[in-house]
Order: C-alpha cells, then structure tokens, then sequence
C-alpha cells in the first residue's frame, strides 16, 4: 500500500530549555537557525552552498529528519535545504536556481544570516472524504459544488438559494471553469483543511500538491541521481512556510508557490556522505497574483 502523506508544521520550541530538542544527538526536522549536523565528515564547502543564480552564500532554510526502513545506511537520514537571500534570484521558475538540497548541515561561517528557528512537527495528514466515498465520486460532486459556492458567494447569495439549485445547473456552472482555475481550487480545499502546514512528506507515495497548472516538469525534466537512479518525489515545501520566515511582501523579498524536492530513488548517499539533490521552485500563476494584488488594493 502506498504510504499517506504526513504534514509537517512549524512550532516553538516550549520553555526555555525547549531549545535542546533541535541539537544534533536528537536528530531534530526544524526550520532557520543554524544546521544540527548528522556528523562532520563529508560536509560541503561553500562553494557548494551558493546561489546558482547570483553565486552569493545561501543561508539555511530547513532540514528534516527521513530515515528509510529497512535500510542501515539510512537510519538516521536527514535532508537540508539551503536558501539564497537575493529577490531577484526568485523570479525565474523551476529547477536550481536560489535553492540547495545537499543532504548536508553547514553555513559558511561569514554567512550571518539566519531565519528564525522553529522545531518541525509531523503527523499524518487526515483523509479528506468519509471512508464509504470513493474519491472520484467525492470529487467530481465538490467539483461542480464548490465552482458554484464561490461564485455564489462573490454575489452575497445565502447558501440556502445554493442548495436548491438541480445538479445539471450545478454541472453546467463546473465546466466554465479553467483548467488553472480547477488546480489553484483543489489546492486551497486540500490546503485549508490544515492552513497552517508547511511541509507535505510522501516518498514513493502521492505526488506533489501542484499550485498552478503553469511550470510543471515532465519526467525528463527531473535529473538522473549521479549514480543512474531515477530520482522520485519525497516531499514538498509549502508557501506557508514564508509567514514564519519575516520576509518582506510579495515580489521584494524571496517567494515560492511550492519548493518539490526530489531524492534518489536508490538513496546512494551511504554513512558520511553528503550528496546535492534536486528541488523544483513553481511560482503561482500571473491569474493567482494578479488576483492576490487586487484583494490586497480592495481591503
């Protein structure tokens, strides 16, 4: 059976000796501060932590904590992300890029920059649609559902009128929406049955929650592992995450609409080794922002 997704969320650490939890003995998942390293053998050098773009140092973003059953050399398996601080090295989309996902845990020491530190807590994300509803039939009834609700909701109609219209109405209302329109809908609806999450985590699993429809790589746009092995989804960086990050506002400061990292299906990397993975950046669409920026004029 494939493994469910589990949902990673941002939290303080509790009390003032909460902090101890984040070291490196306890194999911490957290996001900012300064890495807790597996262990000091095999770290990269600063070259290899530099913007692709701009060549500058990129600052620690997250590591979190991805053992793999079954597999000795991967016990205590830890993933790390890097973040280059410049805006200008976010806008182009896709591959590479300002991000960093070296399976290692070190910020050149002249790098003085550092995101605010949370612990990362997981648990498994929470099945949307009761157990006795196949998902097709759940979805293709929200689908004509909801197309409607919001545009009803835009006029200021009760619910109540809502209901009582018939379902090819409702069917007839669905098929005017957008292809980007359909995708930017399911992914606040799966989203906000749990607002505040940052990370989705399912390797060999389910699939990246896509945020547009725009900027999505094929099969062959995801890079072999430097051994030959294919490399799969293990998990997703979720645009909440910036809320805890105190960055600047939308187009002055670093942005995303979903960071997917992609792993080695083989994970090669063995005891002691620290090896660069792969991590797609895609933005939302120019509709979502241009909708985003007439929300915030209009309030």
């Amino acid at each position: 059976m494939a493994p469910g997704v589990e949902l990673g969320f941002a939290a303080a650490p509790e009390g003032p000796g909460g902090a101890w939890r984040l070291r490196s003995a306890y194999f911490p998942s957290k996001v900012g501060g300064r890495p807790a390293w597996l262990g000091e053998a095999g770290l990269p050098g600063p070259a290899a932590l530099r913007c692709g773009l701009c060549q500058q140092p990129c600052a620690f973003l997250l590591q979190l904590y991805a053992p793999l059953p079954g597999r000795p050399d991967a016990f205590h398996r830890t993933l790390f992300v890097f973040a280059c601080r410049g805006p200008a090295c976010y806008r182009p989309a896709g591959p590479g890029g300002p991000f960093r996902d070296d399976s290692a845990d070190a910020v050149p020491e002249h790098n003085e920059f550092l995101f605010p530190e949370y612990e990362i807590l997981i648990e498994p994300e929470e099945p949307e649609f009761p157990a006795d509803t196949t998902d097709d039939e759940q979805s293709a009834e929200d689908t004509s559902k909801d197309a409607k609700q919001e545009e009803l909701g835009a006029a200021g109609i009760a619910d109540e009128a809502f209901q009582s219209l018939d379902e090819e109405t409702l069917e007839a209302m669905a098929k005017h929406e957008t292809d980007e329109e359909k995708i930017f809908r399911m992914f606040k609806k799966q989203v906000a049955a749990e607002p505040e999450q940052i990370i989705r985590y399912c390797r060999g699993g389910e699939g990246p929650l896509w945020v547009s429809g725009e900027n999505r790589p094929e099969e062959k746009d995801i890079p072999n592992c430097v051994c030959g092995a294919k490399r799969i989804f293990e998990f997703q960086i979720m645009p909440q995450l910036l809320n805890h990050l105190q960055v600047d506002s939308l187009g002055e400061s670093i942005d995303w609409g979903t960071l997917v990292v992609y792993t080695c299906a083989d994970s090669c990397g063995g005891a002691n080794q620290y090896l660069e993975e792969f991590i797609w950046k895609q933005d939302h669409s120019m509709a979502q922002l241009y909708e985003a920026e007439s929300s915030k004029r209009n309030s």
